[in-house]
């Protein structure tokens, strides 16, 4: 039997990480400003997430939800004081996609409708309903027309309630940041008004932190930059530092009721000792809080490269725009300088997502080795 081939692949098999670095089977040490699409929170193969994990798997792995699992309160107790949500509540699932489909039922659900806007460039996923809101039409299948999306450009305010006046949206869901499209974000004119207006015509407001949460972006959540309260806020990728885990924060405005929402793995043991681990490390090694610093770095090293046209994002959710066509160079950084970086649907972008225990020294070996790949292009 062969793969499905849908992935177009690097010639690099990794056989071990650790920290930043991933070593391939001839041995070679590869740089990871990627962290696998922001999944990499904490460094690979950190002891405290491997010793959590292990010692856990040691006494039970799995059970389903039907039974009492102290460990999702843990959880949701930790990512309370780590978000300051603390009254929401939480949800669990396995995936981003999970997240948002779960939110897209649950608004729906609580407002009675079934239209949801979304915004230019959008990327929230790849199943039924979260590839809809997606603003990709190559990835979107004739069974997902079904679904009724809206998308407008950010920083509209007057087209975004000519839309929600008329009370048939359901949800308003936006990145604060976003991923796949580009480090485009909306102006905080626009999200203060989003925020206002979802609220005066009964809408709720979906804040995508898949990619950007977990500290990433420097505050716990990316919109969290705002005076703005989301009704529902997803999370995945970083939350489990590689283990498959995801979750929506629910405000309390709405209401559970059995069956509502379901999941057979979802908040299993394993992926609570994961997400709990990786909380763990956040806050012992202050992370958030590095983030900021290591982006006025960033930033200052970028400035010194006269090829880059601007530099997009916020904390270490960054990018790097030139004036052409990036495939080439980020083949001769995996290829030649062993440095992993990421693109996105902005061709002229290099996208830099990597493990939040990244040091200045390892923006200078990109960055050296960057102004050398340009040279030779």
């Amino acid at each position: 039997m062969e793969l499905f081939d849908v992935y177009p692949l690097y010639d690099v098999t990794p056989v071990s990480a650790k920290d930043v670095y991933i070593y391939d089977e001839k041995g070679i040490e590869y740089l990871d400003l990627y962290g696998g699409h922001a999944v990499i929170s904490i460094g690979h193969s950190h002891p405290h997430y491997i010793d959590q994990i292990s010692n856990q798997l040691k006494n039970i792995g799995f059970y389903s939800n039907a039974i009492q699992n102290p460990l999702q309160q843990k959880l949701a107790s930790a990512l309370g004081e780590h978000s300051c949500l603390h009254d929401y509540q939480l949800f669990l699932c396995n995936s981003g996609a999970e997240a948002i489909e779960n939110a897209l039922k649950l608004s729906s659900f609580h407002t009675g409708r079934k239209k949801v806007l979304a915004f230019h460039k959008a990327f929230h996923g790849r199943t039924s309903a979260a590839v809809a809101v997606t603003d990709n039409s190559a990835i979107n299948a004739p069974l997902n027309s079904q679904h009724e999306v809206t998308f407008l450009p950010f920083n509209d305010l007057e087209a975004l309630e000519n839309e929600l006046k008329s009370a048939d949206y359901c949800a308003v869901i936006f990145e604060a940041i976003q991923g796949v499209g580009g480090l485009d974000e909306p102006n905080e004119e626009f999200l203060i008004g989003m925020n206002k207006l979802c609220n005066q015509y009964n809408t709720c407001l979906i804040a995508d932190e898949v990619q950007s949460g977990f500290s990433r972006s420097g505050t716990f959540f990316a919109y969290q930059k705002y005076p703005i309260t989301p009704h529902i806020v997803t999370m995945a990728k970083g939350m489990g530092n590689g283990f498959p885990v995801g979750g929506i924060l629910i405000h309390p405005e709405i209401k559970a009721s059995y069956g509502l929402l379901g999941t057979t793995f979802g908040g299993n043991h394993l992926a609570c000792a994961a997400a709990l681990a990786v909380l763990d490390v956040l806050k012992k090694e202050q992370l958030q809080e590095k983030t900021k610093i290591l982006e006025g770095f960033f930033r200052a090293r970028a400035a010194e490269v006269p090829k880059i046209k601007r530099i997009k994002g916020r904390g270490l959710m960054l990018g790097l725009e030139f004036d052409f066509e990036i495939a080439s160079l980020r083949k001769k950084l995996i290829n030649e300088y062993h440095i992993f970086t990421g693109g996105s649907s902005n061709k002229k972008l290099i996208r830099i997502l990597p493990p939040l225990t990244i040091q200045e020294k390892h923006f200078d070996l990109f960055f050296n080795a960057l102004g050398s790949a340009i040279k030779t292009l």
